[in-house]
């Protein structure tokens, strides 16, 4: 089911309504859908390299309008249908660990996950169930998704051309380089800095009692 999910965004960026589908897709991404706007975004910036802020901006403002969406579900839907979403997306286990980092580090945690393949969905709905102070999370929003979002959109403007020469050249390298990013995004939340290693070990091993929450 995954693999449509994927040919079916893919689809969307050759669609007449890109844009559009672009938005969507970065919204509801941030809240429950399980596959990220990037690959979308990154075949629309190869195909029109001259608009590709353009489609980073519309990219960021989706995220960040989805993200809002996930917080509110957090705050106000979360026995309902926050805890449902989790357990489908597969992230319950992961909830007591956001949890711990948001508690931990605030904003900082909001800002990792959107700079990286961090599930953003899941620090959404756990900022809202926190009940994170509501400018301050809009404000780690638009500063971690603007900043994965507008670096490739403002790469693709500058060096359109020489960049998707070199994907359809080297796409295999592309590739594996991204799993990479991916493999490398999860590791990152669990070195996080601040009170130090100690910190990093308790929210890495955080459970529902440790964090004040008991699993329905």
């Amino acid at each position: 089911m995954l693999a449509h999910l994927y040919n079916w965004t893919i689809a969307k960026a050759s669609h007449r309504h890109a844009e559009g589908w672009l938005f969507a897709i970065a919204f509801i991404e941030s809240s429950f859908f399980p596959i990220p706007p990037h690959p979308v975004l990154g075949l629309m910036c190869l195909a029109d390299p001259k608009r590709a802020v353009r489609f980073a901006a519309i990219c960021t403002a989706g995220s960040v309008l989805g993200g809002l969406f996930g917080y509110a579900i957090g705050h106000f839907l979360y026995e309902s249908i926050g805890l449902w979403l989790l357990g489908a997306l597969g992230l319950v286990d992961k909830f007591p660990t956001a949890v711990c980092y948001l508690n931990e580090y605030d904003a900082e945690a909001i800002i990792i996950a959107g700079a990286t393949p961090i599930p953003f969905k899941l620090m959404t709905l756990t900022a809202g169930f926190t009940g994170m102070n509501l400018a301050t999370f809009v404000g780690a929003s638009i500063v971690g998704r603007g900043m994965i979002f507008m670096a490739v959109g403002v790469l693709f403007r500058l060096f359109g051309a020489p960049i998707k020469a070199f994907i359809e050249k080297y796409l295999g390298m592309v590739t594996t380089a991204f799993v990479a990013l991916v493999i490398g995004g999860f590791l990152v939340i669990g070195l996080l800095s601040g009170d130090g290693e100690k910190t990093a070990d308790a929210c890495s091993n955080a459970t529902w009692e440790s964090v004040g929450m008991t699993r329905k």
